[in-house]
């Protein structure tokens, strides 16, 4: 758990608050962010039951305020319409009437609402789920771990890049009472879930059950939608302006304001396709459920529903091509046309004026505007056939594109490994899989040895994930080492600088083989190269039922749930290929897998030994982690790769400098600081 304690005295404010938490029952709603403090608070004083207590209330009030919020803006729009005779008296009539009808709505069931405008602090602490962290801490020291498994597992689908909270999980399955059910995501959208669970019943070819799903989670977003759209309608920030000292006319002052309210309902469209701790959305969210839902009806022979969503699907990519030649087979077998779903027709409509506004309220304004692409028409069925595209009776079907994944340029493989004696074992088919590749003899014993030699002299605990010895799994330590380093210890002779050498030529040696072999059209750089060791701990690896290292990408986000793996920050976005090389195989477990982008089923299984090598592309195609280590040490050069120059690892490039000084019988005239990368 990250951060101090809050400070133990209570202000004046906080102690009446205190005592308003007390009471049996309130008249009003309690400001969650009053109820989150003492809940903090009540954590650091390890008053666990009252933290539950708390947090869970101010989760209550967080949703009733959202919910409450939803309910009575559209309700006031909906009373005081602005009707067909309109004038400047008319509009202040009806704005008036509005604001009343909605402060009496929000305080008949908050109280006053000065009361609940929170700091922006701790709106950024629910919004990324900080509370199911206190909240699993607490109920796993009241030992209640069904509880603390739900909560846990809320969080850590906002934030599936916190390695702690994913080991948790996995000790919660395997405990007493927890079961498969209690992990469950407590802040799921009702629209993704049945969206997901639709995708589920459409891969077992459950046609009906997909289709009903499907229709459910189509009600769902449009309800998500008003949502989202009134919760737009709050206060605003006005950029570069203090609001109380604003200037301007009344109409620029509303011009200003409408155009931030409007832009953040044009967002709803990305906000509603983006999954909890993602910036990007998932590709082409809305239309692809008619796209699933006209192949669905196809298969159960209700075809008027099959032409009504391939129409509707077109709405968002007219003319479109393999959903045009659907169109155009189901109007043949039927004999007649279609026409669209009209609450889709009607949400484009609404999303081309608002674009429209837009543009005009940015121009006013002087702020520059760029319209995103929403319906990105890569993201696919991930099934092989749509439906067919004929009536000759032959079932000739159209491919379909699968999921966008992130992949290097062009997927080749299969060139010479330029070094002799290296030997290709397995190649992608062989591994079941793209771009992957494992080579034996890329160095010899002695080479190896001397290795692990050079890696019990210099290695570091935690290094790489910043003084954490056991970043991965509680029962083993994680040792490393850049290559700079190795060169810094070489010189300074508290290590050979033969030794130091070698590791920079290996690892220079598998770089090569890696550009080679895939056929790359450009250079391949270093972006990390690390000199690591997993040791396990004695005494603790008795019934492990976890991974040395979690099943992950490297540089994508995985998304096992969505089957997506998406490629932003935090991720090393710009790496491009991986490879391990392995200095020894004498210890138990240890083996590094691949899997599907579920990250269960197993695809592939590498056992390390002396020179022995895998590589692959760093992006989603290739999930991969490591078995549990429960005995001895494994050692190995973790490499990553990119095709980009820009990222180039700095202290390569600095151990190059330092290479050539000492082949030019130069000395190291200044000192090299080493800066730790994480690694992922």
């Amino acid at each position: 758990m990250d951060g101090k304690p809050p400070a133990a005295v209570l202000s004046p404010a906080l102690l009446l608050s205190a005592v308003c938490l007390c009471a049996a029952a309130a008249d009003v709603l309690q400001p969650y962010d009053l109820l989150y403090d003492h809940a903090v608070r009540a954590f650091y004083d390890s008053d666990y039951e009252e933290t539950a207590r708390a947090m869970e209330g101010a989760l209550r009030s967080h949703a009733q305020l959202r919910r409450t919020k939803v309910r009575c803006r559209p309700k006031c729009q909906d009373q005081h319409p602005f009707d067909g005779t309109f004038s400047d008296l008319r509009f202040f009539d009806v704005v008036l009437r509005r604001s009343a009808c909605l402060v009496k709505c929000m305080e008949d069931k908050l109280g006053a609402q000065s009361r609940h405008k929170v700091s922006e602090d701790v709106v950024q602490d629910f919004n990324r789920r900080i509370p199911y962290n206190y909240l699993q801490l607490a109920y796993q020291k009241l030992k209640q771990p069904e509880k603390a498994a739900a909560a846990a597992h809320t969080y850590f689908q906002a934030n599936p890049e916190h390695v702690e909270m994913g080991q948790n999980l996995e000790q919660y399955k395997v405990l007493e009472g927890v079961r498969e059910q209690h992990f469950v995501d407590r802040e799921v959208r009702p629209h993704q879930r049945c969206f997901t669970d639709a995708v589920k019943f459409y891969d077992k070819e459950d046609y009906e059950g997909a289709i009903s799903l499907f229709e459910e989670a189509l009600v769902e977003y449009f309800q998500a939608d008003v949502a989202c759209r009134a919760l737009c309608q709050g206060p605003q920030k006005f950029e570069d302006h203090d609001h109380l000292r604003y200037r301007y006319s009344l109409l620029e002052v509303v011009s200003d304001h409408f155009t931030q309210v409007l832009h953040c309902e044009h967002e709803c469209v990305r906000d509603l396709a983006t999954r909890p701790g993602r910036l990007s959305p998932m590709e082409n969210y809305l239309p692809l459920h008619y796209d699933y839902l006209q192949f669905a009806y196809f298969k159960v022979d209700r075809l008027e529903d099959a032409l009504q969503c391939a129409l509707t699907y077109l709405l968002f990519h007219d003319g479109e091509e393999f959903m045009t030649e659907n169109v155009d087979f189901y109007r043949e077998v039927l004999g007649h046309d279609g026409e669209p779903r009209e609450d889709a027709a009607r949400y484009l409509r609404r999303h081309k004026q608002e674009l429209e506004l837009l543009l005009m309220g940015s121009q006013i304004m002087g702020a520059e505007f760029t319209e995103g692409n929403y319906w990105s028409s890569t993201g696919g069925r991930n099934d092989l056939n749509r439906i067919p595209s004929s009536t000759d009776g032959g079932m000739e079907f159209v491919p379909i594109s699968g999921k966008k994944i992130a992949a290097p340029q062009q997927l080749k493989e299969g060139g010479p490994l330029i070094y002799e004696g290296v030997q290709l074992v397995q190649n992608s088919g062989d591994l079941n899989g793209t771009q992957r590749a494992l080579f034996d003899h890329i160095m010899s014993e002695q080479d190896c040895e001397e290795l692990r030699n050079l890696a019990q002299a210099v290695t570091m605990a935690g290094d790489g994930y910043r003084g954490r010895t056991s970043p991965h799994t509680p029962n083993e330590k994680f040792e490393g080492a850049t290559v700079l380093k190795t060169l810094q210890y070489g010189y300074e002779g508290r290590v050979p600088m033969k030794s130091a050498r070698l590791f920079y030529n290996v690892s220079e040696r598998a770089r090569r083989i890696v550009e080679s072999y895939f056929m790359l059209n450009s250079t391949l750089h270093f972006s990390y190269t690390h000199l690591v060791c997993r040791t396990a701990i004695t005494g603790q690896q008795d019934h492990r039922n976890d991974l040395s290292h979690p099943i992950h990408a490297d540089n994508c986000l995985l998304d096992p749930d969505a089957h997506e793996c998406w490629k932003e920050p935090p991720a090393y976005t710009y790496r491009d290929y991986s490879a391990l090389l392995y200095l020894n195989g004498d210890f138990d477990g240890g083996e590094f897998i691949f899997t599907e982008i579920d990250a269960k089923t197993v695809t592939a299984s590498v056992k390390p030994k002396c020179g022995r090598m895998v590589s692959f592309s760093s992006g989603g195609e290739n999930p991969h982690g490591v078995k549990a280590v429960t005995s001895g040490q494994r050692c190995a050069i973790a490499l990553w790769f990119t095709l980009d120059p820009l990222f180039r690892e700095l202290e390569r490039l600095q151990a190059d400098e330092v290479i050539q000084a000492l082949d030019t019988q130069s000395v190291w005239s200044q000192s090299f600081s080493v800066n730790p990368k994480d690694e992922l």
